[in-house]
């Protein structure tokens, strides 16, 4: 039997309008960086691809992923959250929100507006099994930058 705050971890309209519509899935042709990773535990997989514009920041993302509905709905707000950023600026992204799911730091009502749409993934905390299913697609970070 499925705890019912997992049921209805996987019935939350933004994980759900993710997975099912993931952005930017799509393989970029000729990305200025790629990242792979894989969760050898469970299967899942995500491949990232990030263009990087004149200015610097990104313009183009790509990934790929295979595996469970919140790793494909993480991949997708990930994608969607490095779209506009610059290279620091997707690192400190990623040292945040890794931290806040970590529970390293608390974040805050202020924290989780900064975050944006990556907020519908604070409730994943709660099953602890599925924090590396969200972290996944940030893990491609250090291998893309």
């Amino acid at each position: 039997m499925v705890p019912s705050g997992l049921d209805d971890l996987y019935r939350d309209k933004v994980i759900l309008d993710h997975c099912r519509n993931p952005r930017n899935f799509e393989r970029l042709d000729d990305p200025d960086f790629c990242g792979d990773a894989v969760n050898p535990f469970c299967g899942d997989e995500i491949h990232l691809q990030l263009s990087f514009g004149c200015e610097g920041k990104v313009d183009e993302v790509g990934f790929q992923g295979e595996g469970c509905a919140i790793n494909i709905a993480a991949g997708s707000l990930m994608s969607n959250a490095v779209l506009g950023l610059d290279r620091p600026q997707i690192l400190d992204l990623k040292r945040y929100f890794t931290s806040v799911m970590n529970d390293d730091i608390d974040v805050e009502f202020e924290g989780s507006r900064a975050l944006g749409e990556l907020s519908a993934l604070l409730s994943v905390k709660e099953f602890p099994v599925r924090i590396k299913c969200v972290l996944l697609s940030w893990s491609t970070i250090n291998e893309s930058i």
